[in-house]
């Protein structure tokens, strides 16, 4: 048995060291026939990266012939099926813009789109990719609408649309968290244009109920803090955000939380609207002392060192 085994070793020993050297022989070849068979061979074994190496040398040499078009196909394949989705896109894409008329077009076209959104991140990263993605995938359907593969596109775009979502929301609780830093001031107004921007990009998100409320009490806070000349306008957002929310979410699980939050915005700006008269009768009271004062200086004195001409 020990016998056989390690006769089967020799054996695949011997198969790879000679597929070695024939690829090593390969490298070293300058007849282009040779190498575009076997470069094919390759790919259809499966070897993509040996067959890259061997495409890498012969497409220069077939470039503009019949024989390069099925070479470059392959070629971004091979990228693709190593998994560099970056490089594969690139070169599904030269491939569709070299042979547009090709019967492999459509397919090279999705390929490009398709190796864009597998590359694209999580959302918790950059999402320029997935926006490129989404770019290629948009192309591809407007290009090709009756496309066997048309319902696949839509699905992609649907699960890159969920990744921006899914990220714009973990900006916008990210920015409700720096609300509790030393510095809120302007993370409390970061925090309002964020989530109706979310709302506005966003309209069908489950997680505009949510944003919704918290709209509501970030105003509230806002308000609350805001420099006294912009202290009643802020108040007045919170009413408004506030019955925005009731009438669109009349089920919400947030909706009994809501008339506290006016409650108590109501009777800050009862404060400050009081705080405010006394202000400003107090500087109109100042204002016309100093009226009286200034006109008292203006006015002549009887000067009594002029002599009565009278009694002269």
């Amino acid at each position: 048995m020990k016998i056989k085994i390690s006769n089967i070793i020799s054996l695949l020993l011997l198969a790879l060291f000679t597929s070695c050297g024939q690829f090593y022989k390969l490298e070293k070849s300058t007849n282009w026939e040779e190498l575009y068979e076997a470069a094919n061979n390759y790919y259809n074994q499966g070897e993509y990266s040996k067959a890259i190496i061997l495409y890498d040398k012969v497409l220069p040499v077939i470039r503009g012939s019949e024989k390069a078009e099925l070479a470059d196909f392959n070629y971004a394949y091979s990228h693709f099926r190593m998994k560099r989705y970056i490089e594969a896109a690139g070169y599904f894409n030269t491939f569709y813009q070299t042979y547009n008329r090709s019967p492999l077009a459509e397919e090279a076209l999705f390929m490009n789109a398709y190796s864009l959104y597998l590359d694209s991140p999580d959302y918790n990263l950059d999402q320029k990719s997935s926006r490129d993605a989404v770019n290629a995938i948009q192309l591809f359907i407007s290009r090709f609408p009756q496309s066997d593969s048309y319902e696949r596109a839509t699905t992609m775009i649907e699960d890159l649309q969920k990744r921006f979502e899914e990220k714009a929301y973990q900006e916008s609780m990210l920015y409700l968290r720096l609300t509790n830093g030393l510095y809120p001031g302007d993370f409390y107004r970061a925090c309002i244009i964020n989530f109706q921007n979310f709302a506005k990009d966003y309209p069908d998100s489950k997680y505009n109920e949510e944003l919704g409320f918290r709209l509501v009490e970030v105003s509230l806070a806002y308000g609350e803090r805001s420099v006294f000349d912009k202290k009643e306008e802020r108040l007045n957002d919170v009413f408004k955000f506030g019955e925005q929310f009731k009438r669109k979410y009349p089920e919400s699980k947030y909706f009994s939380s809501v008339d506290p939050i006016l409650k108590k915005a109501e009777t800050e700006l009862i404060a400050h609207q009081k705080l405010k008269k006394e202000y400003e009768e107090s500087l109109a009271k100042a204002r016309e002392e100093e009226e009286n004062e200034n006109h008292a200086k203006v006015e002549p004195k009887p000067n009594e060192n002029i002599p009565d001409i009278n009694n002269n």
